[in-house]
């Protein structure tokens, strides 16, 4: 999620005119995409900023576009950028962009080159086929630790109730109950603590997937209203949470805290900030979607972390390759009261075991994988640095510098179509996909995209990306000169 005012992390402002959004790359499958022309939830303006498709993450009707893979889309007034972006893209590649033909043409083009290539730094959701999403599940239904020879669930029993209890021991949480989606996770945490406080003021960042991504579901569903200890594209400080001039009930931490960059302030940082929020005598909830990859940069486990808060909600496809889903985990009275809310809400559904089975395997199979991403995605991060500076780039960015978690903002000065455009050259003559794709959130000609280090660039040395970026960046400056 970039913010909206132009480099890496710079303010807010660009956000308050949202309505709002999880589609990582990733932040998050549509919990809440945008208005009609607004956000790119049904944007006309071209693109695949308000399809489904569009958001693979956290909803954010934009950035993926297609989806690239864990990071979601980006925010809702970007989706119409992307999509505007896609029409244009589908031209420069000779494919008419104009009209739902020339968009879907647009896009099947994409996903076959992202598909076909062998090499790429993290596999996208949205060039996945079903059969092999099918496969794959079936793989896991035959494990017997999965419990593939019990019966399907029932509203919530059976293996989600195991996963229930898995994110709980995960967190070291009393409780964690499971939700159809984080967007309900969250507003459902947020009403049972406002009811419990008596307090219904909500302190967040402006670039909270609360704030940009959620339609301001916690004011027009709940009542609630927020205030802001800081509108830098950073983590609030101790003193901006001391110093807010009014009462408020609950903290709400995104960790990371995607659009600013998936920045994530130190450990000592977040101690002082929840002291600060008992000072108050305010809660502390944690939107954790990407909790999972955050004890790398913390160098503490997920139990330590998640004891510093009340409650944490975390997601089941932004890091783990999930299918759907998420948890909210907290103290045993809280995640009774929030399946009592789940209910009233919609969320209390037939059956999840596909869910459920997706998310247990993503918690076996990617979860001990994440400290090694995190790991690698700087080593990824300095190369591109290095690469785009030997390459005579005249502006170019990775933020932050050494990456938080293992996803990373890159920000180069060339118009987001022309990237896009290039990308997919790169991907249809090398089989080599280095960046999905992009958005202008700033101003035109300035281009941001997200970078996910998953399993598949473990392979990749600082030699690889050196050698793909300077591919990329001869079909940019092609582009560049055929078009003018």
């Amino acid at each position: 999620m970039a913010d909206e005012t132009g480099g890496a992390g710079s303010g807010a402002e660009g956000h308050t005119d949202q309505v709002a959004d999880d589609a990582d790359d990733a932040d998050d499958t549509v919990e809440a995409t945008g208005a009609p022309g607004e956000t790119g939830g049904t944007d006309s303006t071209g693109g695949d900023g308000g399809r489904t498709d569009g958001c693979t993450g956290d909803g954010k009707a934009g950035t993926g576009g297609d989806g690239g893979g864990t990071t979601g889309g980006t925010s809702g007034t970007t989706g119409g950028t992307s999509g505007t972006t896609g029409g244009t893209s589908g031209t420069t590649g000779g494919t008419d962009g104009t009209g739902d033909d020339g968009k879907q043409a647009a896009r099947a083009r994409r996903i076959a080159a992202w598909h076909g290539s062998e090499r790429t730094l993290a596999h996208g959701p949205a060039e996945r086929r079903i059969a092999d999403r099918l496969a794959a599940l079936a793989l896991t239904a035959d494990d017997p630790s999965y419990g593939g020879d019990g019966w399907v669930d029932v509203y919530g029993d059976g293996v989600v109730e195991e996963l229930e209890r898995r994110v709980a021991a995960l967190l070291g949480m009393e409780a964690a109950a499971f939700f159809p989606t984080g967007t309900m996770a969250q507003q459902i945490a947020l009403r049972c603590w406002a009811g419990r406080t008596g307090v219904p003021v909500v302190a967040v960042h402006p670039l909270a997937h609360l704030e940009v991504h959620e339609r301001d579901a916690y004011l027009t569903v709940s009542g609630l209203r927020a205030v802001h200890p800081t509108s830098e594209p950073r983590p609030p400080t101790a003193e901006e949470v001391r110093d807010l001039d009014e009462p408020f009930g609950t903290l709400a931490l995104e960790l990371p805290l995607r659009d600013a960059g998936f920045v994530l302030p130190s450990w000592e940082e977040l101690v002082a900030v929840v002291e600060a929020a008992r000072e108050r005598d305010a809660v502390v909830h944690f939107d954790g979607a990407r909790l999972w990859e955050c004890t790398a940069h913390f160098g503490r486990e997920l139990p330590e972390i998640a004891a510093l808060a009340d409650s944490v909600y975390v997601s089941f496809y932004k890091s783990l390759d999930g299918t759907s889903g998420a948890a909210l985990a907290g103290p045993e009275s809280l995640v009774a009261e929030a399946r009592a809310w789940r209910h009233r809400y919609g969320g209390q559904l037939f059956q999840q075991w596909p869910a459920a089975l997706a998310a247990l395997a993503g918690l076996d199979r990617e979860l001990p994988r994440l400290p090694s991403y995190v790991t690698h995605a700087r080593v990824v991060a300095e190369a591109l640095r290095k690469a785009f500076t030997a390459a005579g780039v005249g502006w170019s960015r990775v933020h932050p510098e050494v990456p938080h978690t293992h996803q990373f903002q890159v920000w180069l000065p060339y118009p987001a179509a022309v990237l896009d455009e290039a990308g997919v050259r790169l991907a249809e003559e090398t089989r080599t996909t280095l960046f999905r794709r992009w958005q202008e959130p700033g101003p035109p000609g300035l281009a941001m995209t997200e970078v996910t280090v998953a399993s598949p660039a473990l392979e990749w040395t600082a030699e690889d990306v050196t050698a793909a970026v300077d591919a990329f960046l001869a079909r940019v400056r092609e582009l560049m000169r055929r078009d003018g």
